[in-house]
């Protein structure tokens, strides 16, 4: 029996308690059943992007993430937005994958948890440096979800029946983008 397809939970901050990683770590807790995740731990390790560096032998921590990317079947993305854009450390990651064709095609969506209104600025960057992976943005999983803090549990996940329904909602999303790009079954 084939293995269930994997989602890829990035998160663009570095910030320890950070409600990115609250919601990615509430993903995996309501994550449905047709589907796997993991979380990527690399952020803090990777190197400044260099092109003289994206040849083989990649830095370890490059190909790391690369690899990453390449066995899942979708990536779902959750990060602040700092002075009108993306996270230095995230752009970063993502010009790591401009390189490489580990992203191209596969399924993306993002979640903005910042306050009503706000963190468009890091999802405009994050569509625009998508587009030139090639990554195919699932729109219907690219959703706005407020956290506040009185939201989120003191194990770090988010206690709102809603909004965990909604992050749910966006896993089953990126599923489905899998098995229409591939003709397959996301529950095996």
């Amino acid at each position: 029996m084939p293995s269930l397809p994997l989602i890829l939970l990035l998160s663009g901050s570095l910030r320890a308690g950070s409600s990115n990683d609250s919601v990615l770590s509430t993903a995996q807790a309501v994550a449905p059943s047709q589907v796997r995740t993991v979380v990527y731990k690399g952020l803090a390790g990777l190197p400044h992007f260099n092109p003289d560096d994206d040849t083989d032998p990649l830095p370890a921590p490059v190909a790391e993430l690369r690899a990453a990317i390449a066995e899942a079947a979708a990536v779902l993305i959750c990060t602040p937005e700092y002075a009108g854009t993306l996270p230095g450390s995230f752009k970063n990651l993502l010009d790591w994958t401009v390189g490489g064709t580990e992203i191209c095609d596969k399924p993306v969506a993002w979640v903005n948890a910042a306050a009503a209104g706000r963190g468009q600025g890091a999802e405009g960057t994050l569509r625009l440096v998508l587009g030139y992976t090639g990554a195919a943005i699932v729109e219907s999983a690219c959703v706005s979800i407020p956290v506040v803090s009185q939201m989120i549990g003191t194990d770090g996940l988010i206690t709102d029946p809603a909004v965990r329904e909604q992050i749910g909602t966006v896993l089953a999303c990126l599923a489905e983008a899998y098995e229409g790009a591939t003709g397959r079954d996301p529950r095996g």
